[in-house]
């Protein structure tokens, strides 16, 4: 198939499928024409790129699992190298999940302290300053 095709069937653009050649992820074969031709092995090497980069890997993680396929492999994460990419991905994945749990409780600590302080004005005998953002009562 042409890369146009190829492009539609995958769901990309040509020049997504170029950019993808010039990194060495896709074949540069040429038929006697000049064209370049793709079959259904780059589609679904294609698939494979797209499906993890989906789940947020970038282009070069997901090298090994283009050569994987490309070995023969019935799926691109049969090979230990890409069971290796898998694992960083999943301890990039917990470390970020960390990060966030602790921002999370930072952010609930605050919004606590905030409450608690409103209610220690709502509960005094003056009015509590107005904030810039309250809409007036007039």
């Amino acid at each position: 198939m042409r890369i146009g095709e190829l492009a539609d069937r995958a769901g990309t653009t040509t020049r997504t499928l170029r950019y993808y050649e010039s990194r060495g992820l896709l074949p540069a074969r040429r038929g006697g024409n000049g064209y370049r031709t793709y079959d259904e092995e780059d589609l679904r090497a294609l698939r494979q790129i797209r499906t993890l980069q989906d789940f947020g890997f970038d282009l070069e993680e997901t090298r090994p699992f283009v050569e994987c396929l490309r070995a023969g492999h019935p799926e691109g994460d049969s090979c230990p190298a890409s069971l290796a990419v898998y694992r960083n991905k999943l301890s990039e994945l917990d470390a970020l999940i960390g990060e966030l749990t602790a921002v999370r409780k930072k952010v609930g600590a605050q919004l606590e302290r905030a409450e608690q302080a409103m209610d220690a004005l709502a509960t005094e005998e003056s009015e509590p300053p107005r904030c810039e953002l309250t809409p007036s009562e007039e």
